[in-house]
């Protein structure tokens, strides 16, 4: 029956599909059928994961195909998803499907998204490995429903994961709504006329146990010398990778030693739906003699009893649901006398075959596809239903936190700033940089109520960590140090040494105690020429802002007139050669600290009275102000998701504090250049980002201690603390702080931010 009222109207639905020949294929395609048939109205964009470089030649319900160990693909496929209009995502989990450690890559796809997710396992693991443990807690972590098909998946999901019960749902796998059949009618197409016939079917491998049957038929000839039993399937694709056909010719030879070779078949078939319907329903009892008791689910066995099959089968999980309440027979695992006893039984009664067939029939009535999508339709509008609308509170008035230098104190040790940690815990495996000293040492300038002993004890620590780091036989700063002082390469990033370079001026020209600028203007004396030789745009921006506060503390200094007289006309050529009528940036693509290049232009021009490159500065600050600000009118950082995408808009996630420090400095230049309130506004508004006027309404300031979470993405924060979140943050708010008594002649950091 059509169902044409639901909330939910487009969905992204994730599996392996046909052509590709397995299980998880078959379900997901059935599955796309059902939900179209039953919710004609809604869309269903249906991602294939392919096993092989090649694609398989997908109908064009596939939208699009993800190689299973191609990570970027999976990235990629994550940004098709959130720009679809989809509401929710459908993903059929499997081990072995997904490329990475025990099929991780599915969790970087999935963290890159913020739809509700709704998750069908079709394998649940009692005793998993390390990394198939990290994979399923992540996707109960983030699933906002997880559907299981045997009440023992519950049962494990929750003794050994841990899964609330709230979170899960047992729908049963779904099976065609097809009428009861007599096996007589069809037996003649497939060439088994006058034959009792017992069948299985699906691909062949050692976990099906058909050398239980095999050696079962023996007895069963005996009884019934025209019986056939049909194993109806192709090699399991990953079986024939490793040795060929080798599994099937054992089976040939096992069944020959056995002298049954009449009167067992084995048919090397993918069949297509309908083909395989009427085989199943020309078999007269069908029979799953599988060897794993901890199997959960079971394709073949839903198929069977959906059309009314006497089946004979093994005890493992989901058989014994399936089959309760005497809807099946069960028989020890290999016991192939068992087997035998059974199928003998039932060939030879056909008034118990029937009963049996009945009543396999009319459990199968309650696990039709059609239940199946509308089960899963109603979870679907269950998770959208709890996805709360955003209101838009973009000019809502907030208050600017004072400058805590609390958090950037528990990173630091005698030696720096470490880079990294785990939740709030500095994680020493990832040792110092450069980028975060520098960025520390700038700090200390800038909290204005920090006590003398401590800005003296701490800029020194920081200075002395980019002391260390200059390199003279290189002319360049290192950047990278492991925990055990040791330095990772002999120059670092030139984007580090821009940065550093911006560190020593801004300490020359703000340092509250003059032994810290005599050796700021040393040591920038010493290294700057190397800003000479930068070609990165964002080293050269560090350089001029460094360079420009040098100007400003000593304004003869020649080399910093230099550095500043060298790169702007530099910035304005990328300019004009990437420049469209749409586009007003220097580089074709996206990427960090974007708006450092229009702050170094203003501060450029400020100094060296070009007031061609202030408006050069103002009008690209405006363009990437522009492209920050999301349709609610929020900040929305511009993430590491959008980085080399030539002349793309940017994607949502995933945000970066970074971005945001970098867009309030940028907007106090050009507040500082023009006096306009726009400026102050638009700095206002980046900084309500930390506080969570942002696509996720979240907070990323810890305002207890000083802290910053290190990202926005789309299912959360990243929870973690490092050095350049807290750094963002403080250096945000001490620049809020500055601009706040400017722009208002109000003292104090504590002025509504409105």
């Amino acid at each position: 029956m059509k169902q044409d009222v639901t909330s939910v109207d487009h969905i992204a639905l994730i599996g392996n599909f046909l052509p590709r020949q397995c299980g998880i294929a078959t379900y997901t395609t059935d599955t796309h059928a059902a939900l179209r048939a039953s919710f004609p109205k809604v869309a269903v964009d249906v991602y294939a994961m392919d096993d092989h470089h090649a694609p398989y030649a997908y109908p064009p319900e596939v939208t699009r195909s993800i190689p299973q160990n191609d990570l970027m693909a999976y990235i990629s496929a994550a940004r098709a998803i959130e720009a679809s209009g989809a509401q929710v995502i459908w993903l059929q989990h499997e081990y072995g499907i997904f490329g990475g450690a025990a099929g991780e890559h599915i969790l970087t796809l999935l963290d890159r998204t913020s739809l509700p997710l709704i998750v069908t396992l079709h394998t649940v693991l009692e005793r998993p490995s390390a990394d198939e443990r990290r994979v399923m807690e992540g996707l109960l972590r983030r699933a906002a429903k997880v559907i299981v098909m045997a009440e023992k998946g519950r049962e494990i999901l929750q003794r050994v994961y841990g899964a609330s019960p709230r979170l899960l749902a047992m729908i049963p796998h779904g099976v065609p709504d097809l009428a009861f059949g007599d096996p007589e009618a069809f037996k003649k197409r497939f060439g088994w006329l006058g034959h009792p016939v017992v069948l299985t079917f699906g691909l062949l491998a050692p976990s099906k146990g058909i050398e239980t049957m095999i050696r079962a038929m023996p007895a069963i000839v005996a009884e019934h010398p025209d019986v056939l039993y049909v194993v109806l399937g192709s090699t399991h694709p990953n079986l024939v990778a490793q040795e060929g056909q080798a599994y099937r010719e054992r089976l040939v030879a096992l069944a020959g030693s056995l002298g049954v070779s009449s009167n067992v078949r084995l048919v090397d078939a993918f069949l297509e739906n309908d083909e395989l319907i009427d085989c199943l329903k020309a078999a007269d009892v069908y029979a799953t003699p599988y060897v794993n008791p901890a199997q959960i689910t079971s394709g073949t066995l839903s198929y069977a009893v959906g059309v009314g099959k006497a089946v004979v089968s093994t005890p493992y999980v989901h058989a014994t649901e399936i089959l309760a309440d005497g809807h099946g027979v069960l028989v020890d695992f290999g016991d192939d006398k068992g087997f035998s006893t059974a199928i003998n039984e039932l060939l030879g009664s056909e008034r118990n075959r029937l009963r049996l067939s009945r009543r396999a029939y009319d459990r199968g009535r309650t696990m039709i596809w059609s239940r199946l999508a509308e089960r899963a339709m109603a979870e679907m509008e269950a998770a959208l239903a709890t996805k709360p609308r955003r209101i838009s509170a973009a000019n809502a008035p907030v208050r600017a936190l004072s400058p805590d230098f609390a958090a950037v104190e528990r990173m630091t040790d005698s030696t720096g700033m470490l880079q990294h940690s785990i939740y709030s815990v500095p994680d020493r495996r990832h040792g110092y940089c450069i980028d975060d000293n520098a960025r520390a040492l700038m700090l200390t300038h800038m909290i204005a109520d920090m006590a003398e002993e401590q800005r003296d004890r701490w800029t020194t620590i920081y200075a002395s960590f980019l002391q260390y780091a200059w390199n003279p036989e290189r002319r360049r700063f290192r950047n990278f140090m492991t925990f055990d002082r040791t330095w990772c390469e002999d120059v670092g990033s030139e984007d580090s040494n821009g940065r550093a370079l911006w560190a020593l001026g801004m300490t020359a020209r703000d340092s509250r105690m003059r032994k810290h600028r005599d050796w700021a203007v040393a040591m920038f004396d010493q290294a700057a020429s190397l800003s000479l030789e930068l070609q990165s745009p964002r080293a050269q921006s560090f350089a001029m802002l460094g360079a420009a506060a040098m100007l400003e503390a000593l304004p003869g200094h020649e080399l910093s007139r230099a550095i500043l007289a060298r790169f702007p006309d530099e910035h304005l050529a990328l300019l004009a050669e990437a420049r469209r009528p749409e586009w007003r940036w220097f580089e074709i693509v996206l990427a960090y600290d974007n708006a450092r290049l229009p702050q170094a232009l203003i501060r450029a021009g400020q100094a060296l009275g070009r007031q061609d490159l202030v408006r050069c500065g103002l009008d690209t600050l405006d363009w990437i102000v522009g492209m920050q600000t999301s349709p609610e009118g929020r900040f929305r950082a511009i993430g590491t998701e959008s980085f080399g995408r030539p002349y793309e808009e940017p994607l949502a996630f995933d945000q970066q504090p970074l971005e945001a420090q970098a867009t309030i400095d940028a907007c106090v230049a050009a507040h500082e250049a023009t006096g306009d309130p726009r400026w102050v506004e638009e700095a206002y508004r980046a900084y309500r980002w930390y506080l969570g006027s942002n696509d996720l309404d979240l907070p990323l300031a810890s305002q207890s201690d000083g802290g910053c979470f290190d990202g926005l993405m789309p299912t959360g924060l990243n929870r973690n603390q490092g050095a350049e979140s807290i750094l963002a943050l403080q250096m945000a708010s001490c620049a809020i702080s500055g601009l706040s008594q400017r722009s208002a002649g109000v003292a104090g950091t504590d002025r509504a931010v409105a």
